[in-house]
């Protein structure tokens, strides 16, 4: 499969798919798509940013559409005919906007009923006749409960970020959806990473499904350019302030282990003059929502966040991420990393190193060193186009202008040479909590190599509510 025309999707899918400039599958959608199409079940592991949604969304709709026209269609209420399970809001929200250009041309109905959702909502969400539903477990398990949602039309199951699913102990709840569907129903389940977790699942609920993976899973993107940092005494903040002076193309997301270290690291950036907001778990829904959209939409640059916000989130022009704290995981590292340098887009990953991340480092730098396959495909033309912007008056800059096209590399010497002139210019108490809207990333590729950490001589103490490193808690 060297485009979309060569499969055999209806023409209300080939007509949607030309309109949105789609021409040449990524490297996971050439390789699930004809499975998929073909009815059988398959287990996709590739790597974030490399399609994986639509690489289940355009079977599910050629489907479900061609039983509609061979005069099989949907009439019974509350009884959907494909159903997609995701970890979050957040995820579920993004995976209905992947289907929604589709249902223009074919007229079929995607319904949600996701995580934070009162329950009289998500009751009207599923009222009346539909074909796809986008769901979080819970939510999901509750209306099967009440008996207010039936699966047993259900034609297509599919699990996304499944490992992120199993972190929250799905497996009971993954057992009992796959329960309540048909035993002639079609599975699919993508994931980034495979886990002992998730093998678990593929053992117990895809038994001959065909496990397809892309080239580039569990490999770093080859425009991704690391650097290390070493954290002396404990200090990350002389080390923090250095990198808000640094100047970048795109926004910044800062991951920490803990809810504790998210509040104290959003604290410390706020006493150092920036704006940033936050994202983990037990906030409230709606404030989590909105934060997450000022920094989708550019009016905030920077995003500090647990491991939450590592998995499936698509943020567009995540120039740089910031392991504050690093995990113990390696695979919670390649999620967090996942968020920027995508879709062939060049991005950088700063880690602040402890002596205790030194396990962790070492397999990053042997994947680093590792072969890679070849680069997955983008569309015709190259990486999409990046989305223009333009900046607010009154906008803060928060040291976010464009960031030179020369790479930042990853050995100590290089890092400290191309480091940029800090921003002097200070927000007034007008410009408060606005910052100037992220541009695209620009710049040839840059290439990823290990590297040992460099050196900083730490400038001030850290303040008191600033958290010492300690065994991950509740994210």
């Amino acid at each position: 499969v060297h485009a979309f025309t060569d499969l055999t999707l209806l023409p209300s899918l080939q007509s949607s798919l030309a309109e949105q400039g789609l021409q040449v599958p990524t490297q996971i959608q050439q390789r699930a798509l004809p499975a998929l199409l073909g009815g059988r079940s398959v287990v996709g592991v590739a790597e974030t940013g490399s399609g994986k949604t639509l690489a289940y969304a355009l079977p599910i709709l050629h489907t479900l559409k061609s039983l509609e026209a061979g005069g099989d269609a949907v009439e019974l209420n509350a009884r959907p005919r494909a159903v997609v399970v995701v970890p979050s809001r957040e995820l579920g929200e993004q995976v209905a906007k992947v289907f929604k250009p589709f249902t223009h041309t074919t007229r079929l109905r995607v319904r949600t009923i996701l995580g934070g959702t009162d329950i009289e909502v998500a009751k009207k969400n599923i009222a009346g006749p539909f074909e796809v539903l986008v769901a979080t477990p819970g939510r999901l398990i509750k209306l099967l409960d009440r008996g207010l949602l039936h699966l047993d039309d259900v034609r297509t199951l599919v699990f996304d970020e499944a490992d992120q699913m199993l972190d929250q102990g799905f497996l009971p709840d993954a057992t009992q959806i796959v329960g309540a569907c048909p035993a002639t129903r079609q599975l699919a389940m993508f994931s980034a990473t495979v886990s002992p977790m998730v093998e678990k699942l593929i053992a117990s609920l895809f038994g001959g499904a065909d496990v397809i993976r892309s080239d580039g899973s569990h490999q770093l993107p080859a425009t991704l350019t690391t650097v290390n940092r070493e954290v002396v005494n404990g200090e990350r903040l002389p080390l923090l302030k250095a990198l808000l002076s640094e100047r970048v193309s795109g926004g910044t997301m800062l991951f920490v282990n803990t809810r504790e270290q998210c509040d104290a690291v959003a604290s410390a950036i706020a006493s150092l003059g920036h704006t940033c907001t936050i994202y983990r778990g037990e906030m409230d829904k709606v404030e989590r929502r909105n934060n997450l959209k000022s920094f989708r939409d550019g009016d905030v640059d920077l995003l500090v966040s647990t491991d939450l916000a590592s998995r499936g989130l698509d943020v567009d022009h995540v120039g740089r991420v910031v392991n504050v704290h690093l995990p113990k995981e390696l695979e919670n590292y390649m999620h967090r990393v996942g968020r920027t340098a995508r879709a062939g887009r060049p991005g950088v990953v700063v880690n602040l190193v402890t002596e205790r991340d030194a396990p962790l480092m070492q397999q990053v730098a042997a994947l680093a060193m590792a072969p890679r396959g070849p680069n997955r495909n983008t569309p015709k033309g190259g990486a999409p186009k990046p989305k223009k912007t333009t900046p607010r008056a009154g906008a803060k800059s928060a040291g976010t202008a464009p960031r030179p096209t020369t790479p930042v590399r990853s050995t100590s010497a290089h890092a400290a040479a191309t480091r940029t002139k800090p921003t002097t210019s200070k927000p007034s108490a007008r410009d408060e909590g606005k910052s100037s809207p992220r541009s695209a990333p620009r710049g040839q590729p840059a290439s990823s190599s290990p590297s040992s950490p460099s050196s900083s001589k730490p400038g001030s103490t850290r303040p008191a509510s600033w958290p010492a490193p300690g065994k991950p808690r509740k994210r």
